[in-house]
């Protein structure tokens, strides 16, 4: 389904942390918007849906909508940290195009 990184499980663990969530985990969606088409969507989520696909990762769990799914296949969570900021990243093989923030895809 998808790759997670170790930066990426790391940031993970660390905001559920701050959170106090013990349940749950990262929710990752792909909805239409953003400046190239479509885009990602990802927050803490302390429920698992029945529906969900879950990706387990160093011990983190990546929650997927199935209608996000299509949009995912193969793709690389990551996290970077730099003078620009700090976020998760998106290396996704089924994007023809992203934009400069590279929050969003098409």
């Amino acid at each position: 389904m998808i790759l997670v990184s170790e930066s990426a499980v790391a940031a993970v663990k660390d905001a559920m942390e701050k959170a106090g969530q013990l349940e749950g985990g990262l929710r990752i969606l792909v909805k239409q918007g953003g400046c190239a088409g479509y885009q990602y969507v990802v927050d803490l989520d302390r429920e698992q849906r029945t529906d969900d696909i879950i990706v387990e990762a160093g011990g983190v769990r990546i929650l997927i909508d199935p209608a996000s799914s299509p949009w995912l296949q193969g793709m690389t969570l990551g996290y970077k940290r730099g003078l620009e900021g700090e976020g998760f990243t998106f290396e996704n093989p089924n994007a023809s195009s992203t934009c400069g923030c590279q929050k969003s895809f098409n």
